[in-house]
């Protein structure tokens, strides 16, 4: 039987962006069934325009070019590796709402649901991260 990985994308810097990726591409890796729920901030991280411009913390612009030695992979390129991967991404119907945002604002293969539909996913995950 397949492990379940729920992930919740709250926050929007690139810093999220790589942890949220990371984990989801790892664990789709193992084939384990991953959905991530985008909400409030976390947003960005799907944002057909945000997520290729997702800033630095302040104070660590140096790391842009270790993660260019690294071969660190852009945000651009884990969103599209997720979605090859199978991970489900469910952006937050609610936080849409609040902020004026449709689904043609976000990457291709998205799916929208409120909190229940996570939570549908996420009531018998075997790990459940928030970032």
């Amino acid at each position: 039987m397949n492990k379940k990985v729920a992930i919740i994308a709250a926050n929007g810097g690139l810093f999220d962006a790589y942890k949220v990726f990371n984990i989801a591409t790892a664990a789709a890796a193992t084939d384990a069934q991953v959905a991530i729920f985008f909400t409030f901030e976390g947003l960005n991280l799907i944002h057909k325009d945000m997520h290729k411009q997702l800033p630095l913390p302040q104070g660590k612009e140096q790391l842009q070019e270790g993660f260019e030695k690294a071969n660190v992979p852009s945000i651009e390129t884990l969103v599209e590796m997720v979605r090859e991967m199978g991970v489900r991404l469910i952006v937050c119907q609610m936080t849409m709402d609040v902020i004026g945002l449709e689904k043609q604002h976000f990457v291709e293969g998205i799916e929208v649901g409120g909190a229940a539909t996570f939570l549908d996913f996420a009531f018998d995950a075997d790990v459940t991260l928030s970032f």
